[in-house]
């Protein structure tokens, strides 16, 4: 990949789409993970107006660590970038006292891992709507496209997604390229959902480079049988997220009444 010159493109093509909606920049939730940083970087680099909200819920001190030194090292290389911080720990735990909780809790653990996403969604929406802004997505190619490693109307409700065509190590190379810290690009992925120190992998059951060369092994129409051992474990791994996760990756579905009913 010419790293270089995909930074320049995704930072025209996001310069373009907000002239173009008439729009005045951007906002990003950053959690202290190498995708928020590069898109961060790379909405900065437009010179348009980008506001980092940083939406702590029960966050590791590693996590807040790593998404303050970027946003400051932001602020110094870029005068357009801003930043707020909402602590949305008391809103999550008021939402929890409210929600009635089911006897049969099997899903909890999931389905509040998703409300805390949700939660960050409708945070950065309000902040778009206030200064016209569009929220910049943060998601990459394996995660959007390969295994849905997203919460739908979570950190998948967004207005445009610029790293959405990136395998997970390209958006690497392009951190690189952009400067993000040493301490984002060291760090072991992960959402941050849980309140606990699971990385993707442990959730995932494989790594982005294992679950990149599944993703291309279908893609060139290979089938199980076609490995052993680990790659054979990799590959089941990946067809199964892909399978359950296609509603998460298919427009809404829509019930179309044929026309002769409607007469």
């Amino acid at each position: 990949m010419n790293t270089k010159e995909v930074v320049d493109y995704i930072v025209n093509w996001l310069k373009n789409y907000a002239e173009n909606a008439n729009l005045e920049g951007f906002v990003i939730g950053i959690s202290g993970g190498i995708d928020s940083a590069v898109t961060s970087t790379l909405c900065a680099k437009t010179g348009l107006s980008t506001l980092c909200i940083e939406m702590p819920i029960h966050q590791s001190k590693n996590q807040v660590s790593r998404a303050k030194e970027h946003i400051e090292q932001l602020k110094i290389r870029f005068p357009n970038v801003k930043h707020k911080c909402v602590d949305l720990t008391p809103v999550f735990e008021e939402f929890k006292k409210q929600a009635s909780i089911p006897e049969n809790d099997t899903f909890l653990d999931i389905t509040l891992a998703n409300s805390k996403a949700r939660l960050r969604m409708t945070t950065l929406f309000y902040f778009a709507g206030l200064y016209r802004y569009l929220v910049a997505g943060t998601g990459n190619k394996v995660e959007d496209f390969g295994v849905g490693f997203f919460t739908k109307y979570g950190d998948g409700g967004v207005d445009l997604s610029p790293i959405a065509d990136l395998l997970k190590s390209e958006v690497y190379n392009v951190g690189y390229q952009v400067k993000v810290p040493d301490s984002i690009l060291n760090a072991a992925p992960t959402d941050g959902l849980f309140g606990d120190n699971r990385t993707d992998e442990d959730q995932l059951g494989a790594s982005y480079d294992e679950l990149e060369w599944a993703m291309k092994m279908k893609n060139i129409g290979k089938k199980i049988i076609d490995f052993k051992n680990r790659e054979k474990t990799v590959f089941e791994i990946y067809k199964r997220l892909n399978c359950v996760n296609q509603h998460k990756m298919i427009p809404i579905p829509i019930c179309i009444i044929p026309s002769a009913l409607k007469k």
